[in-house]
């Protein structure tokens, strides 16, 4: 019988898969991230076969080693910068994410957020909460019209895409792209201007929305250099990871008024915020939730689950990374 060792616990959706296979599943207790140490612990407990692991998890060499048999690592995630993918090739480990099922629902959050930013929805509702409404007022909370203005994507990916086309056909957004790649075939299809620089899009757009993975090259992307590039007028975006942005200079950049607000569902050092950020009016802020809907967690955890089943039956995942 193969065993399953699952970090967190997880929608029953997938877990339910890998008990009706006749797999022995374990899953960790308790609903908090594991340390390194525990995690090593937990893994040395059993001979697993295969591992269900979390963005929030580290998996690195030590990890892989307190696992000698497992032939898989299934990442509950679109994104793997949690996991040493080189050392898994070295160890012959197979890791797997989850693209796709959450590009609707992660883009939906991100306008989302464009909508609350830009229409100080978030302030409006702690301002009635403390009892402060006192009536209609010309002046009360004014906020920006998003139609018609031009959003600025950075990272033209399944979501990226899915974003700029609720830009494009729900609110005639002029939409500014930047991407190592280009596609014209979507430029043709949205409308949407290329950028061969990315300091473009961000002096020319209103609001900027990032996309990006996290690499070498993306941490800090959104630098004090870049962010002074924007307008003071506009509004930044991020769905994508924490580091993408400097979050110590996005907090002097809110508050100097170098831009005029942020909308952030990541941070550079989660779950702690940068010193400062809180106490801002123009930000808002939400717990790495964009994903969060039931259909589209269940959708991943039964997308983690095939992944493991096929592994363990001798065959190549449909997610392999």
């Amino acid at each position: 019988m193969s065993k399953i060792y699952i970090t967190r616990n997880i929608p029953d959706a997938g877990i339910n898969k890998l008990k009706e296979k006749g797999y022995e599943v374990d899953i960790n207790p308790d609903d908090k991230v594991l340390t390194k140490e525990e995690l090593i612990s937990a893994l040395s407990a059993k001979p697993y076969d295969a591992v269900l692991c979390l963005l929030t998890d580290q998996i690195d060499k030590e990890v892989f080693e307190a696992a000698p048999q497992a032939k898989i690592f299934a990442n509950y995630a679109v994104g793997y910068n949690n996991i040493d993918v080189d050392t898994a090739k070295e160890k012959g480990i197979m890791i797997t994410n989850t693209p796709g099922v959450l590009t609707e629902t992660v883009a939906e959050y991100a306008f989302a957020l464009i909508l609350a930013i830009a229409h100080r929805i978030a302030e409006a509702d702690k301002f009635t909460r403390e009892g402060k409404y006192k009536g209609w007022a010309p002046k009360l909370l004014l906020g920006s019209n998003i139609s018609g203005k031009t959003l600025g994507i950075i990272g033209l990916g399944r979501i990226g895409s899915q974003v700029a086309h609720h830009a494009k056909n729900g609110f005639n957004m002029n939409v500014l792209y930047y991407d190592v790649k280009r596609n014209e075939d979507f430029e043709k299809e949205i409308g949407a201007t290329y950028k061969e620089n990315m300091e473009d899009v961000l002096k020319e757009s209103d609001i900027v929305s990032l996309h990006v993975p996290l690499i070498d090259s993306t941490k800090h992307l959104m630098n004090a250099d870049r962010l002074k590039m924007m307008k003071k007028s506009a509004y930044l975006v991020n769905t994508s990871r924490g580091p993408v942005v400097d979050e110590k200079f996005l907090v002097s950049a809110l508050r100097d008024g170098v831009i005029k607000g942020a909308a952030l569902d990541v941070f550079e050092e989660e779950p702690e915020l940068a010193e400062g950020l809180v106490g801002l009016d123009n930000v808002i802020l939400t717990p790495h939730i964009a994903s969060a809907t039931e259909e589209t967690r269940s959708k991943m955890s039964e997308m983690t689950a095939d992944n493991i089943i096929v592994a363990l039956e001798g065959g190549t995942p449909p997610n392999l990374v």
